[in-house]
């Protein structure tokens, strides 16, 4: 615990030496300065941070609290197998993406970008993010909440002379404040029933409190859900991340939306008993995360933009994780120790494996961006020969995210189906075929997965270059590529040493469960069954590398090399290669309708047509017909409203006057 509040301390008073830097004159010494202690500051608060998560027993609470001189909460901080398990991903890729990004950045000119300014909010991003998993009072938990909410605004921005940058951070920073209107009601709903804000006494007590419950978990889950990029409430990820520079949006997308996760865990021991809570929680949870992962992957499939797809499919993931809170739940209610301890555990084991595949890919992204300064497939291709580690690591996390055995991707979805396996247990035959159609549902999100980075992989790497950008790219220099080394093991060793891992997690699932000695054995049950996997697929990788070693012996000065997608023919160009539209178009004709694809075509009927061209895109149908016309409806209403704001004080005195009248005679009537 020490070294965790010592971690605090330390990316705080780094946060304070860069916000003095921030305010100074931009020149390039200060511009230096801020570019190593940023990264340096993040360095060793997770440094101290990862130590910390590792020097006391998993099951023990550590608890430290002083006060603040505040009239209500306190400074609170605890420290338990939840928040362990959901800070190895703040302080460990909170690590990797400062180190990148000060790399990435490092050429920057003072007269473009303040750094300082920069660094400071990635400090407070992670310094909030960390205080939000150990907060243990409500009003420290919505404070860090809001440092954690904030930040990404002034990161998002960070290329702010462009106006889709600068769209994009408002959206998201709309998106943000919803949902922190929602845990406001949260919260205040339990503290007036509590009576205080410490953690330790929000559980709602039995008696009339106890029809809160559904209102509570409602709120929870819209509140932590719009953080984690729950559809509807996802639209700004899309919007975000593609804006973002590629180490702020592998943070955002490996460790702040877990934050939403974190909370809808967490909240749900203040609700109600989980064997008390009603079962349409558990079933509500379940579809809304599969429609939620379903409508990620089929938006991510119809994606041009390499960044955008990955954004999509960060909203399919969490989806995959809310899902197994629903199972969880379920299990819980129904007494079934299999779905509910495999459902938690699948949950948090797959957000750890997105954490550092997700990070690899967007940080790939970001090289990518740097070298050709696009991220449009449809202008890229033949890039493995030019960078061949970027792609190697981006094929590390493409393979990993797609669920192929042994990486890491495929043990936390393999957990996740094994959880729906026992539908047939459970009594009556809506609830088993309810557990049959997720399962099936997970098979499909999993298959067109593969399809999705199959065509983001082939369509970037593979192939022959689409423009003048790719053949003048230029190759990024092997140490300047370190940081990606870090996620791109974890990728291979999470899923070769798949049982151990899973392992770590049992006084963690175990805590929140009804019947921890049963959880207990079903966990070591399907870590047996992990270790039998990782075996194999060990094997089956010795295998590989064997063959490709031989067939390389074999062909040795016998290979000619012709151009890509010639087919024979000599005079062939680029074009004739797949395109990222092409490449989806099967699968566009069963899910176009789901996936939004908008075709504009421009076609000449004549014998001898002229130019013809052929578009596709896929607009948020969430986006433009839900939250624009509302939001701008809302602008219009608060544009009405300026007519009270005019200048005049004595109106304003009136209005105040007014005001007053009204609650006394509000007040004498009660």
């Amino acid at each position: 615990m020490f070294l965790i509040l010592l971690a605090l301390c330390v990316l705080a008073v780094s946060a304070a030496g860069l916000g003095l830097l921030a305010f100074a004159r931009p020149t390039p010494a200060t511009t230096r300065l801020a570019d190593l202690s940023g990264p340096l500051g993040a360095a060793c608060g997770c440094a101290l941070g990862m130590a910390g998560l590792f020097t006391d027993s998993w099951t023990d609470s550590l608890l430290w609290t002083q006060a603040w001189g505040l009239p209500v909460g306190s400074l609170s901080l605890g420290l338990d197998a939840l928040s362990r398990v959901f800070l190895l991903p703040v302080f460990g890729l909170g690590f990797v993406c400062a180190c990148a990004g000060g790399i990435s950045l490092r050429h920057t000119r003072a007269s473009e970008h303040n750094l300082a300014a920069h660094w400071l909010f990635y400090l407070l991003l992670v310094l909030g993010m960390a205080v939000v998993m150990m907060a243990r009072d409500a009003v420290l938990f919505l404070l860090a909440w809001e440092v954690m909410s904030l930040s990404p605004f002034f990161l998002i921005d960070f290329n702010d002379s462009d106006r889709n940058v600068r769209d994009a951070s408002w959206v998201y920073l709309v998106a943000a404040h919803l949902g922190a209107v929602l845990l406001l009601a949260f919260f205040g709903l339990l503290w007036q029933n509590a009576g205080d804000t410490a953690f330790a006494v929000l559980p709602l007590r039995e008696g009339p409190a106890v029809p809160l419950a559904s209102v509570l978990f409602v709120l929870s889950l819209l509140g932590f859900g719009a953080k984690a990029g729950i559809a509807p409430m996802h639209v700004w990820l899309p919007e975000a991340h593609p804006a973002a520079p590629s180490h702020i949006s592998a943070l955002l997308s490996g460790a702040m939306i877990n934050a939403g996760l974190y909370g809808i865990i967490r909240s749900c021991e203040f609700v109600a008993p989980l064997s008390a809570a009603p079962a349409w929680w558990g079933w509500l949870a379940l579809f809304l995360g599969l429609g939620t992962a379903l409508m990620g992957i089929l938006k991510a499939l119809a994606q041009s933009n390499l960044k955008r797809l990955l954004a999509y499919s960060s909203v399919e993931n969490m989806g995959l994780m809310l899902m197994g809170v629903g199972a969880w739940l379920i299990g819980s209610h129904s007494g079934n120790s299999w779905i509910g301890t495999l459902g938690l555990a699948g949950a948090m084991f797959h957000m750890l494996n997105h954490s550092a595949f997700k990070g690899l890919l967007f940080l790939t992204a970001g090289e990518v961006l740097h070298a050709t300064g696009t991220v449009r497939m449809d202008l890229l291709g033949g890039l493995q020969q030019r960078m061949p580690l970027v792609g190697a690591a981006f094929g590390i996390g493409a393979v990993s995210i797609a669920c192929f055995p042994p990486f890491n991707g495929f043990a936390g979805e393999f957990v996740l189906a094994l959880s729906l396996l026992d539908g047939s247990s459970l009594p009556g035959v809506e609830q088993q075929l309810g557990l049959l159609m997720a399962l099936v549902v997970l098979g499909l999100v999993s298959g067109l997965a593969a399809a999705t980075y199959a065509k983001a992989y082939g369509i970037t790497f593979l192939g022959a270059p689409r423009s003048r950008c790719v053949e003048e790219a230029h190759r990024p220099r092997p140490r300047d590529l370190w940081p990606l080394a870090i996620p791109a093991f974890l990728c291979v060793a999470g899923g070769l040493a798949s049982g151990h891992c899973f392992r770590w997690l049992i006084s963690t699932v175990n805590a929140p469960l009804p019947d921890p000695a049963a959880g207990q054995q079903v966990m070591l049950r399907v870590a047996d069954m992990l270790g039998t996997v990782s075996l194999v697929g060990m094997v089956l990788l010795a295998l590989v590398a064997a063959l490709w070693l031989l067939r390389k012996a074999c062909i040795a000065g016998r290979l000619r090399r012709e151009e890509t997608w010639g087919c024979g023919y000599r005079y062939g160009t680029a074009r004739v290669q797949y395109t990222d539209a092409s490449f989806s178009e099967p699968l566009g004709r069963l899910f176009g309708g789901a996936m939004g694809l908008k075709v504009h075509q421009e076609l000449d009927g004549r014998y001898f047509p002229g130019k013809a061209s052929v578009a596709i895109s896929a607009p948020d149908r969430l986006r433009t017909g839900l939250f624009t016309p509302l939001f701008e409806g809302v602008e219009k209403l608060c544009n009405m409203c300026k007519i009270l704001q005019h200048g005049k004080i004595h109106l304003y005195i009136l209005y105040i006057l007014a005001t007053l009248v009204a609650l006394l005679a509000w007040g004498l009537h009660a």
